[in-house]
């Protein structure tokens, strides 16, 4: 039997957390910033864990689960 391979766009992506949750960073940081709000900017910085539907496929990509 093979090894099962990553997905390297995933690993670039996502990170496993010690409780074995995925987190990932928001989308709309790289450009067109001129027209957000301070706050909005702000609160784009911070990660976030991926939504519980999505978790079981992005386990699937990492090759963890």
């Amino acid at each position: 039997m093979p090894k099962m391979k990553t997905r390297s766009g995933a690993k670039k992506r996502f990170r496993l957390t010690g409780s074995g949750k995925v987190k990932r960073m928001h989308a709309f940081t790289s450009h067109l910033m001129r027209h957000k709000s301070k706050k909005t900017k702000l609160r784009l910085v911070n990660s976030t864990i991926v939504h519980a539907v999505d978790e079981k496929r992005v386990k699937r990509m990492l090759g963890v689960g």
